[in-house]
């Protein structure tokens, strides 16, 4: 007989270890961590143990993730309430840089709009070339990453040559870009391509409709 022999008998007969008990205390197996003999149920009580522990561990990971969604979901309650209470495009862009730089602790925010139906000043407001209305037009998503253009980054001024990681968002209308929101960072690793962009995107969908409003 072979061990798969026995693993068979066993699967077909599940009743085995309840006719024949004993053997669960008479049977020993070898300690996973020490190598010591151990009884088959001292072994089922270890494994079991080592189950527990891995659970509590996934449920306090889950539980730290929740958390942490909970105060983000917090800091873009707040951002959205000042966008609604914001009378003008100067309460915006106050708004915008307030929270994404003191809430989110995001050290450079820059954006900038075009096609706006209203004459206005300002850096927000300054030509924006070919190369990032395309760039912006074609993104579904908002891209996290390494510094990508050189535009986009010269919104930052001196910091841009500092900066290892950006975030940039679409900010969109029926459909059609009118303009771009720029996180920036020196941390390279605050944002990655892999990271979930759900709370971004969403901050770039009530700025762009907050703009709209007072932009036309």
């Amino acid at each position: 007989m072979n061990p798969s022999d026995v693993i068979a008998f066993l699967e077909e007969n599940p009743d085995f270890f309840d006719r024949n008990s004993t053997l669960l205390t008479d049977l020993t197996v070898t300690h996973p961590n020490n190598g010591q003999a151990i009884s088959l149920t001292e072994r089922q009580l270890i494994a079991l143990r080592d189950r527990i522990a891995q659970l509590e561990d996934k449920f306090a990971e889950l539980l730290s993730f929740g958390e942490e969604n909970d105060a983000i979901g917090e800091k873009v309650h707040r951002l959205t309430l000042s966008l609604l209470e914001a009378e003008d495009f100067e309460s915006i862009r106050q708004a915008i840089y307030l929270h994404l730089k003191e809430d989110f602790s995001v050290p450079h925010v820059a954006f900038r709009v075009w096609n706006s139906v209203l004459s206005r000043s300002g850096p927000e407001f300054l030509p924006v070339g070919e190369e990032v209305r395309f760039f912006a037009g074609d993104l579904v998503q908002p891209y996290c990453g390494a510094p990508v253009t050189k535009e986009v980054m010269a919104w930052f001024g001196p910091a841009s040559r500092l900066l290892r990681s950006v975030a940039l968002v679409p900010l969109q209308r029926d459909d059609q870009t009118f303009g771009l929101l720029a996180m920036g960072s020196e941390d390279p690793e605050r944002f990655y391509p892999e990271m979930g962009t759900l709370y971004v995107t969403r901050i770039g969908e009530m700025v762009s409709c907050a703009l709209r409003r007072q932009l036309g």
